[in-house]
């Protein structure tokens, strides 16, 4: 597993960005993890067509609208996949067991696709396949500004709040939240990672 540390990135120049990743994964074969965060910035995928009132920028991914700002992480997947399910399903399973270990209040909602402590969602997922390897992955709230979040309901569910990590209490630092999700993804997708 190939491991790209990026930072801050801008959202558009992240996406120019990971597909070249994509390119190089389906070139060398390999499992390719992006981590990074954007600046201030809401997303929308594919198949929502409602309008918002903020701006959004469009995305090539599934899902509806995502905000992405500054104490947020992000995994960005461009991994080889045969079977989508079985990789979403690994996907999951790791983070899955970091919530286990760490806010065992947060369960996995299949029906709105996250990751949630009763009403209040604290991470998202969106995938895209193509050509054998996937692209987009999972956004984690760790600390962020959740006034700034709340302007839009998380993927324009009803009844459906932002929270994160450091608001549940959960106080871990953003640098140690990606250490044990590459711990857990190396074990959960047998791949060590090669910096």
């Amino acid at each position: 597993m190939i491991l790209h540390r990026w930072g801050e990135v801008e959202y558009n120049k992240a996406r120019e960005m990971m597909q070249e990743v994509h390119i190089l994964a389906q070139k060398d074969g390999r499992n390719h993890l992006i981590l990074c965060s954007h600046p201030d910035i809401f997303t929308v995928g594919v198949a929502e067509d409602e309008q918002f009132a903020v701006r959004v920028v469009q995305s090539d991914r599934g899902g509806s609208i995502t905000c992405h700002s500054l104490g947020q992480n992000i995994f960005y997947f461009c991994f080889q996949v045969q079977n989508p399910a079985r990789f979403y399903k690994k996907v999951v399973q790791s983070f899955e067991k970091f919530f286990e270990k760490y806010l065992p209040t947060v369960a996995y909602n299949k029906a709105q696709a996250g990751f949630y402590t009763q009403n209040r969602k604290i991470a998202s997922l969106g995938f895209r396949y193509s050509h054998g390897v996937s692209l987009h992955g999972v956004a984690l709230n760790v600390d962020v500004d959740l006034a700034f979040h709340s302007q839009v309901n998380p993927c324009n569910l009803e009844g459906i709040v932002p929270t994160s990590l450091h608001s549940e209490g959960c106080m871990l630092t953003q640098e140690a939240v990606d250490k044990e999700i590459i711990s857990l993804l190396e074990r959960s997708f047998d791949d060590a990672i090669q910096a």
